[in-house]
């Protein structure tokens, strides 16, 4: 094992420095990895750590509610919801009396450093602590309660925050902990609701969380298809009701046999009356007779397991929490440790709960478009791209482009890709194209595999795993002949392709083939869709978040079964092929000992080392092991060697078991990431054909040769960026099917110093403080 980073110590060493952790206002999936990652990383710079309970509350109590903790105490949280800390709202606290006794009982246990883990209220709260603090101390001074030298021993206190809300109403950050959880459970229900709608030509209205912010209403209404959502922050215009009946009647007499409409539980009309569920129900009865239930999700979406994603997210965000305090001086705002694209920043606090107040205010003021323009560029987009998508405009309404543009889905099936796809087709039409579809890749295509897909042809597509339109691995280069003909013969003037590595190599392969058929100089763009996330170009691609969830699902299973043996160690197997996304990430969001890679070379000492690792761990209270290990991770030292190896060095203080995840990774119903993340890159995808197409038409035809008409559209650290696949090559090791650099491997610490190993951590990629962007000035990261 590499040894700890010296220079990380001497600069950020928390020796001496407590730190304490709390919880406070509603309760988030996620809250309790972010705790498990504030303790361990504390304790891992050799600060010592706090836990209070109960919030604010446990704070003005003091006494047994805060409390010091060990590494262990913090084991077996990471995949329970809610907050195993408690959280409580407290009137004691908004007083200056309860903040007197808060700051007391801090001083007794010698803490100075807060992270605070909630919404806009508890982290105003703690800005108004810190603001306070000098002050708070003189009184206890001339009180009697402390003595002089303490107060300058404690002159001030640093104050970091994560915001854990399920709303998503937190502004300067793209996600909060908590959100992409209860999506989850959103999604899981509409899925489930459709089946029963379907049966009975029900139209069914859930009511969804959201009083102030509708973000969650907007995502799964965007994830699912729904026909009509509301939200807060953009009321439905006036004549709303005969527009929503009509539409619906539409859909209905389009042989669709459900309706879904979502209702954030603050929707309101543009004069700021309440849209509530039981009145958009009574609205489709009377006008419509339609057989109409109303669903009311509640608390359902607080619950239950974190997603995969709030539990990196939470860890990440921990770890930067810790960096955070051990870097602040005196001068230092408070801050909130955020996330915007794939980044970790930190914003002041005080700038951001700012920018959330004004949200309110324009809604109040009814000035929604500066609400929706506040909430950021990404709500912004979700909102965009839901209109673009749920309506279809007449005949007449439509844009003549005259340009046929194809889709077809290349690689693997991954999770997501029939999201894409849907959001391609209907984009394309909106903009006046006429769309496509390739059945079964690029072989598909040489055979002429290839009809006109219409708007309402994609319907509920979003929710399906796999791939409807069919994809194969083949490569086009054998078919360069067939391909070019079909691209006439069906005057194809544009290609959008939805896949994994090979979609990639077949671009190439195209690209390459201009030189020889001019069939093939049109605009061509790539979606990367694979559950290996090995594409060039991108750091996340469509379906490996749901494959990243169900290997996170099935450890919390396995590892449930160890509790009741005890001393049982299981090495886990998940694809990839050379890529170790799967498995680092999966480590990180299961909490696993270890995570075999091929891209982090190990020999035999790391394997004895990580023995030693788990010998040591059984003679703690926590008598459990998970190792992950990518399938192509290392050709000699595979699951089966790594297994007997364990079995072997282990006699005598724990066995072990294996398992070999395989296909179950690639199927199941896509994420709501997946298919938000599928449905907006898609759009953006058939834009840029359009942009292309206008450019480069020329004479009564599109002739486009450059090298930036043939691109990949990827996510890369905080924007959506258009690459062509030619300056691609040189990120890429064709040999192995992998970018030669891979962001997710600066995560590889975090996992192993997580897992209670001693190694080096870059603090140099760590968020600096920054100040939250005005809308105008954001850049579109487009998240998640």
């Amino acid at each position: 094992m590499a040894q700890p980073d010296k220079k990380f110590f001497e600069n950020l060493s928390g020796t001496g420095k407590a730190i304490a952790v709390l919880t406070s206002g509603g309760d988030a999936q996620g809250m309790n990895a972010a705790v498990r990652a504030v303790v361990r990383m504390g304790i891992y710079v050799g600060a010592k750590v706090y836990l209070v309970h109960e919030g604010y509350q446990g704070m003005v109590d003091g006494g047994h509610n805060i409390i010091e903790v060990s590494w262990e105490s913090v084991s077996s949280i990471l995949q329970v919801g809610g907050t195993v800390i408690g959280s409580a709202r407290c009137k004691a606290f908004r007083s200056h009396e309860g903040r007197l006794q808060a700051a007391y009982n801090l001083i007794k246990c010698g803490i100075t450093n807060l992270c605070v883990i909630g919404g806009d209220g508890s982290l105003t709260g703690a800005n108004l602590f810190r603001e306070e603090w000098s002050g708070l101390l003189e009184e206890l001074v001339k009180g009697g309660k402390i003595e002089r030298g303490t107060a300058q021993k404690y002159t001030h206190i640093n104050i970091v925050g994560m915001v854990g809300s399920i709303d998503n109403d937190f502004c300067g950050t793209d996600m909060t902990i908590g959100t992409d959880s209860a999506l989850h459970r959103i999604i899981e229900v509409v899925d489930a609701i459709m089946t029963t709608a379907q049966s009975h030509q029900r139209t069914f209205v859930l009511e969804v969380m959201g009083r102030h912010c509708g973000y969650l209403a907007l995502v799964s209404a965007l994830a699912c298809g729904a026909d009509w959502v509301f939200i807060p922050e953009c009321p439905p215009q006036e004549g709303w009701e005969d527009q929503m009946c009509t539409k619906l009647s539409e859909n209905r007499a389009q042989k669709k046999r459900l309706n879904i409409i979502i209702v954030s539980e603050g929707a309101i009309d543009t004069h700021n009356n309440p849209i509530t569920s039981e009145k958009v129900k009574d609205l489709v009865v009377s006008c419509l007779g339609f057989d109409t239930r109303v669903t009311i999700l509640g608390h359902v979406q607080r619950g239950g397991t974190p997603s995969a994603f709030d539990r990196i997210l939470a860890s990440r965000m921990g770890v930067e929490a810790v960096l955070a305090l051990l870097e602040a001086t005196p001068d230092t705002p408070a801050c909130v440790v955020s996330l915007c694209g794939n980044q970790a920043v930190r914003l002041p606090l005080m700038e951001c709960v700012q920018m959330t107040q004004e949200v309110q205010k324009a809604m109040d003021e009814r000035r929604f478009e500066d609400a929706v323009r506040l909430r950021g560029r990404s709500f912004e987009n979700n909102l965009n791209t839901y209109k673009l998508l749920s309506h279809k405009k007449s005949v007449s309404e439509l844009p003549k482009s005259n340009f046929n543009v194809a889709v077809l889905n290349v690689g693997a099936p991954a999770a997501g890709m029939n999201g894409a796809v849907r959001s391609a087709v209907r984009v394309g039409i909106t903009e006046g194209h006429k769309m496509f579809a390739v059945n079964d890749g690029f072989e598909g295509f040489a055979k002429g595999q290839i009809k006109e897909i219409q708007w309402g042809d994609v319907g509920g597509w979003t929710g399906q795993g796999g791939s409807l339109l069919g994809t194969k691995r083949t490569l086009p280069a054998k078919y360069l002949k067939q391909i070019a003909d079909q691209i006439r013969t069906h005057n194809i003037s544009a290609l959008l392709i939805i896949g994994g590595f090979e979609a990639y190599l077949g671009l190439l392969e195209l690209s390459v083939a201009r030189e020889k058929y001019q069939e093939l100089c049109i605009p061509m763009v790539m979606v990367p869709a694979t559950v290996s996330n090995n594409v060039p170009g991108s750091d996340f691609s469509i379906g490996a978040d749901t494959a990243l969830n169900t290997i996170t699902d099935t450890c919390d299973r396995i590892k449930l079964s160890a509790s009741g043996t005890k001393r049982r160690v299981f090495i886990i197997e998940t694809m990839g092929g050379f890529c170790g996304y799967l498995a680092n990430m999966g480590a990180l969001a299961s909490g696993a000992d270890a995570a075999y890679v091929f891209e982090e070379p190990f020999d035999i000492r790391d394997l004895q080392a990580n023995v030693e690792h788990l010998t040591e761990k059984m003679k703690t209270g926590i008598q459990r092991g998970l190792v992950l290990r990518n399938e192509n991770c290392n050709e000699n030292y595979t699951t089966d060697f790594i297994y007997q190896l364990y079995s072997e060095e282990g006699k005598g203080v724990f066995d072990c078991r294996k398992n070999v995840l395989g296909h179950m990774q690639q199927g199941g119903a896509p994420s709501p990431f997946d298919r938000n993340f599928g449905t907006k890159i898609s759009a953006k995808a058939i834009q840029w054909i359009s942009r292309k197409l206008k450019e480069n038409y020329r004479q009564g035809r599109v002739f486009a040769n450059a090298e930036d008409t043939v691109c990949l559209l990827g996510m890369h650290r905080r924007n959506l960026h258009f690459q062509p696949v030619v300056q691609l090559k040189a990120e890429t090791d064709f040999e192995h099917r992998i970018p030669k650099e891979q962001w997710w491997l600066k995560m590889r610490p975090l996992m192993k110093i997580l897992a209670k190993y001693k190694t080096s951590y870059d603090v140099s990629d760590s968020g600096q403080l920054e100040h939250v962007r005005r809308p105008r000035g954001q850049t579109d990261t487009g998240p998640i």
